[in-house]
């Protein structure tokens, strides 16, 4: 009997360690595949978003300038708890050849009234329910937001992160940069 829980209490630990260590890896950084990450980013710099006041917003008008994407929705509590911090460092970092831009995946209606009472310096553009699809083909495996990538100036996916941004991770991206 001792024998027997000792068996199911070390299978229990083996399997909470394995399940934090999967947890820890999904919510880091990390680097996508390069052939991955080549595809993904020549159809990035292809599409164009409609901001919420109806204006175009094309991708290849960022080319050449270091450019975090976020995918965010206003029903996400996280996502908006970080916008403050995207909106500061763009600010901070405008002239610096950085550029950040907001994708929401939400309804348009929802985002234009968030921004009514909570407005962003930088772009936001609308990529509805394809945004999702968006963020999976560059490395989003569950789908989850917030979901952030940071392109190279050459176009290139640098870093990629599911979950809050910190400043830690700002910074650190710079230095990518």
């Amino acid at each position: 009997m001792n024998r027997r829980k000792m068996l199911y209490g070390g299978a229990a630990a083996l399997a909470g360690a394995a399940g934090a260590g999967v947890a820890w890896w999904k919510f880091q950084p990390h680097e996508l595949p390069v052939v991955e990450s080549v595809k993904a980013a020549d159809v990035f710099w292809n599409l164009s978003f409609e901001t919420p006041d109806g204006k175009n917003l094309p991708m290849s008008s960022f080319r050449g300038k270091v450019v975090l994407v976020n995918f965010w929705a206003t029903w996400c509590p996280p996502c908006v708890e970080e916008l403050p911090l995207l909106d500061f460092f763009y600010q901070e970092n405008k002239d610096k050849n950085i550029q950040v831009v907001g994708l929401a995946v939400d309804q348009p209606s929802a985002v234009r009234a968030w921004l009514q009472t909570r407005p962003l310096n930088f772009p936001v553009g609308m990529a509805g329910l394809n945004g999702t699809e968006l963020s999976k083909s560059l490395g989003n495996q569950v789908g989850g937001l917030p979901f952030t990538v940071l392109f190279g100036s050459s176009g290139q996916v640098l870093q990629r992160k599911i979950g809050k941004i910190s400043p830690e991770d700002l910074v650190n991206w710079t230095k990518l940069s």
